[in-house]
């Protein structure tokens, strides 16, 4: 059975960091594709970022990149999004998703976690 569990959400002041993590088991993160996605009330979910299985290869939404950086820990088969200088229009639920190494498409997605970002 895959699960995805995101923890690491939280609410902090515009400017403030916080690193969220996605631990999975059922899956190796080594042969995956891993994700980071928000959604507010009323949106789709929007990417974030992303992780090549192998991770030599990252990519980002452009209103986070030079910010916000995608990693994964093989030996822990976890996933992270550090994300530093956060501004209030990021407050959103925070979403880890694991797809084939090769398309685009994502298949799981964890339970979300919460981030609030106050000015």
């Amino acid at each position: 059975q895959v699960q995805l569990v995101e923890s690491g959400g939280g609410s902090v002041q515009a400017g403030d960091s916080l690193r969220l993590s996605c631990a999975v088991s059922g899956l190796t993160v080594s042969n995956i594709r891993m994700g980071w996605f928000r959604q507010t009330p009323g949106k789709e979910r929007a990417f974030v970022a992303g992780i090549s299985w192998g991770g030599s290869n990252t990519y980002y939404a452009d209103s986070v990149k030079g910010r916000f950086t995608i990693s994964k820990d093989n030996t822990k088969n976890t996933a992270y999004l550090q994300m530093n200088s956060l501004k209030p229009e990021e407050t959103a639920v925070y979403y880890c998703g694991a797809g084939p190494a090769v398309g685009s498409r994502y298949d799981y997605w964890g339970q979300g976690t919460q981030v609030t970002v106050s000015s």
